[in-house]
């Protein structure tokens, strides 16, 4: 009787010890972060994503981790206090490998942003890049940068297109939000895939590409003070100019900055299709927000 008891007293005393050995683990002071996300499209094999929460008291954001797998749900071991206390999720497109300085916090280009509130789990939306809600805006068929100041109009205007309202001179009319560490990049989807009229981030102004030598406008005009681009010199392999653009899918995406991909990004928010009239003829853009990435964060 007396040999059993002092079995039974170590047997307690081992499972004691262990349940203190598990308290002190360093497993226990973690809790998984889990991201259900959909939307997302891979990125350049430079960039990565990275996942943030916000914790009051913390003079940075923390990182939860970086990814380029695109399959969900993922799981991440954060500190637990830390999750606990979190009060917003970022995700980020971060350069691959970074250190210093700039590993310590997100870039710019931040994409999706979740608020925990009172609960635990939280829906992600794209509030770091802007409000599309009211996106809008027209463009018109007009290849003027072949042609000389003063000079009458040769007939190619279905080879170009300009963001805005055609006249004398041209005027802006896109409704969207201003970017940080984003820029708007135009499209044309062509028989060989989308071709690009240049990045910008002002609407009543040339874009990135203006004056460029390399560029697809022609030398004799620099271009209206939109953004746009002539498709008529300078075709990249797999393509042919000049391009007749009626008929074809025009788009504004929205794009790194810096960029991860010559490709477009998966936010296109205005889609428009030319039609056959040149200008004075404009056409509308339709909103399109089911290409951007949703989904949820849980602690």
């Amino acid at each position: 009787m007396f040999k059993k008891l002092i079995l039974g007293a170590l047997a307690i005393s081992f499972i004691a010890v262990s349940c203190s050995d598990d308290d002190d683990s360093p497993n226990n002071d973690q809790s998984n972060l889990i991201l259900n996300l959909s939307g997302l499209e891979e990125l350049g094999s430079d960039f990565v994503y990275e996942g943030w929460i916000i914790v009051p008291g913390e003079t940075l954001p923390i990182s939860t981790g970086t990814f380029t797998n695109i399959n969900f749900p993922q799981t991440y071991p954060v500190n637990r206090e830390q999750l606990a206390a979190a009060t917003a999720f970022v995700l980020s497109i971060e350069p691959a490998g970074e250190t210093g300085d700039a590993a310590l916090m997100p870039a710019a280009t931040k994409l999706l942003r979740a608020e925990f509130g009172t609960g635990d789990t939280a829906t992600v939306g794209i509030g770091p890049v802007g409000d599309f809600t009211t996106a809008a805006g027209t463009f018109f068929l007009r290849a003027p940068t072949d042609e000389a100041m003063g000079s009458p109009n040769n007939g190619n205007d279905e080879n170009g297109v300009w963001f805005g309202t055609p006249g004398m001179p041209p005027s802006p009319n896109l409704t969207l939000p201003t970017l940080t560490g984003w820029k708007y990049e135009g499209w044309v989807v062509s028989d060989n895939g989308p071709i690009s009229t240049g990045t910008f981030t002002s609407f009543d102004m040339t874009d990135d590409n203006a004056g460029d030598p390399n560029g697809f406008s022609g030398t004799e005009f620099i271009g209206p003070p939109l953004p746009g681009e002539d498709f008529l010199r300078n075709a990249p392999d797999g393509f042919t100019f000049p391009l007749d653009i009626r008929g074809r899918m025009v788009v504004i995406s929205v794009e790194p900055d810096p960029d991860d991909s010559p490709a477009p990004f998966v936010l296109k928010p205005l889609v428009g299709t030319a039609g056959m009239d040149t200008a004075p003829a404009t056409y509308d853009f339709e909103l399109m927000t089911d290409n951007f990435p949703s989904g949820s964060v849980s602690r």
